[in-house]
């Protein structure tokens, strides 16, 4: 693992949490239980506290940073998809960020919100809980249903059984020059959001 102390500041990750060795983890970090924090991703807790809770994930390619003086928590469940940013904002309880999403300083993202791949939110912005957030600036444009939470959740709980599932299986290896005859496949484990509820 990357992990890094910064001015006598050194991260705290708890056991069953996985961080990818091509990942940092900078300063006055926490990471609480089953977490995991994807390759390429920099966690910069030299300016302030970023607290990560339970079950959060922080996928490929993300940064989490702030301004001097402010510090942060992602709360419990919260996912944060591949290549988002989030600087000096705060993440409520299971809500999601999607893909290359930007969420700026003292913004709130609310318990099990759903902001889309790309969309920008604005310093300061105040998310409502159960928001569904699209475009650059993000505006809500409807509440989160029961089902699309339900799906978020069952995506989650997959970021959420890694940590341990690359604790006993990841390892850096010589790659085979041929594809074996009996090369498995993944089985269907999840399904995307208009596969899950078309009628």
């Amino acid at each position: 693992m990357a992990i890094y102390s910064f001015k006598d500041y050194t991260p705290v990750v708890h056991k069953s949490s996985f961080v990818h060795p091509l990942a940092a983890v900078t300063g006055n970090v926490i990471i609480g239980k089953n977490c995991y924090i994807g390759p390429g991703a920099a966690i910069r807790g030299d300016w302030g506290q970023i607290i990560l809770e339970d079950g959060v994930n922080v996928q490929e390619n993300c940064t989490i940073h702030m301004f001097p003086g402010k510090s942060i928590v992602l709360k419990e469940s919260a996912h944060v998809g591949h290549g988002a940013i989030i600087h000096g904002a705060n993440l409520g309880r299971n809500c999601l960020i999607g893909m290359n999403s930007v969420i700026m300083d003292d913004a709130e993202i609310g318990d099990e919100s759903i902001v889309g791949a790309m969309a920008f939110v604005k310093a300061e912005t105040i998310i409502p809980k159960r928001s569904l957030v699209v475009g650059n600036p993000a505006k809500v444009i409807k509440q989160v249903s029961d089902e699309m939470i339900e799906w978020k959740t069952k995506g989650t709980e997959l970021y959420q059984q890694l940590p341990k599932d690359c604790h006993e299986s990841l390892r850096a290896v010589e790659p085979i020059r041929e594809v074996p005859e009996n090369m498995k496949v993944q089985g269907d484990v999840y399904k995307t959001l208009r596969e899950t509820f078309k009628k």
